[in-house]
C-alpha cells in the first residue's frame, strides 16, 4: 500500500473526528499540549533556550558578534534568523541545502520578532555607521511531532530573553542583557474539515490545510500573520483564530516571563510602536 493511500485513510479518519467534534489525540480544539521552556543550555552562546510543545521540541541558540551595519541603517544593530531541519528530528527532513520548509518557519519567527520591533536595535550600535552588534538567532528542530512554528517561536523568545550582549569579550565594557522591548508570541491554527485546531500534533499537520500562525505582542496587537498550505479561510474563521490566539498568547506570555525572570524593557509603550 502507497503512502499516498495510508496518506488518504489517516486524513480522512482524522477530518472525520473533527467533524464530530473530536481531535485523535482526545485535546479540546483550542487545547495546547503540555510546554515546558527552558533556558541557558548552551554555554558558547550568548542565550540559549530549549522549548517542548508536547513531544515536538526545538533548541534555539543566539549568537552576537561586532559587525557592520547596513547602509540604510547606519545607527542599528542587526538581527538574522536560521532553522534546521535535520534527519534525526523526522524521516520527512533530508540532510542537504535549506529546503522551503525551513526556510518558511525561519520566515515566519523572523517575522514575528522583527515586526514587533522585540530587540531594540538601536542599543545594539557601537558606533553609528562602522560597528553595531549583529545577532544571530539559530532554531535546530530536535523532534519535531507537530508544530513547529509555535516550539520555535517560543523557543526564539527565551533565547532572546536569556541572552547577554558580550561587550566584555570584545573589550568594550560589561555585559548587558538584550535589549527587549516587547514579547510576541505566536500561536498556530490548522484546518481540518470544518474544524479550527490549534497547536496541531503530527498528522494534524500532515493532513490538515491551510494553517494560520498570528503573533499577537503583550498590548494584544496583532503584530504578524502568515497563511501556510493550500486552501482558505472566511473573514469568521479568521476573526475566531485571532480571538483565541489572543488568548493562547496571553497564557504562554506568562509561563514564559515566569521562567525568564524579565520583564519588556519597554512595557509601557503603546500597541504598534
Amino acid at each position: 500500500m502507497s503512502d499516498d493511500i495510508v496518506s488518504d485513510i489517516k486524513r480522512d479518519y482524522i477530518v472525520n473526528l473533527a467533524k464530530q467534534g473530536q481531535r485523535y489525540d482526545g485535546r479540546a480544539f483550542d487545547e495546547y499540549r503540555p510546554i515546558s521552556i527552558e533556558t541557558g543550555l548552551i554555554s558558547r552562546a550568548e542565550g540559549s533556550a530549549r522549548v517542548r510543545i508536547g513531544d515536538t521540541e526545538v533548541v534555539v541558540g543566539v549568537k552576537m558578534a561586532p559587525g557592520e551595519p547596513y547602509p540604510d541603517t547606519p545607527a542599528s544593530g542587526v538581527m538574522t534568523t536560521s532553522a534546521e531541519l535535520v534527519p534525526i528530528a523526522s524521516p520527512d527532513f533530508e540532510t542537504g541545502p535549506p529546503r522551503p520548509a525551513s526556510i518558511e518557519l525561519a520566515r515566519v519567527v523572523d517575522r514575528g520578532i522583527r515586526e514587533t520591533d522585540t530587540i531594540d536595535l538601536e542599543k545594539l550600535c557601537i558606533k553609528p555607521g562602522e560597528k553595531v552588534w549583529m545577532s544571530f538567532i539559530d532554531i535546530h528542530v530536535v523532534d519535531y511531532d507537530g508544530n513547529l512554528f509555535d516550539a520555535a517561536s517560543l523557543g526564539a523568545m527565551a533565547a532572546l530573553l536569556s541572552a547577554k550582549v558580550p561587550y566584555a569579550r570584545f573589550e568594550l565594557g560589561a555585559d548587558q542583557p538584550m535589549p527587549i522591548n516587547h514579547y510576541p508570541v505566536s500561536t498556530t491554527a490548522i484546518k481540518l474539515g470544518p474544524a479550527l485546531v490549534f497547536d496541531p500534533g503530527l498528522m494534524e499537520d500532515k493532513v490538515g490545510r491551510p494553517r494560520l500562525t498570528v503573533a499577537h505582542d503583550e498590548h494584544n496587537a496583532i503584530r504578524a500573520m502568515q497563511k501556510g498550505l493550500i486552501g482558505g479561510f472566511t473573514l469568521e474563521e479568521v476573526k475566531e483564530i485571532i480571538a483565541t490566539s489572543k488568548v493562547k498568547a496571553r497564557e504562554m506570555r506568562e509561563q514564559l516571563v515566569k521562567v525568564t525572570g524579565r520583564e519588556a524593557d519597554a512595557r509601557n509603550t503603546k500597541p504598534g510602536h
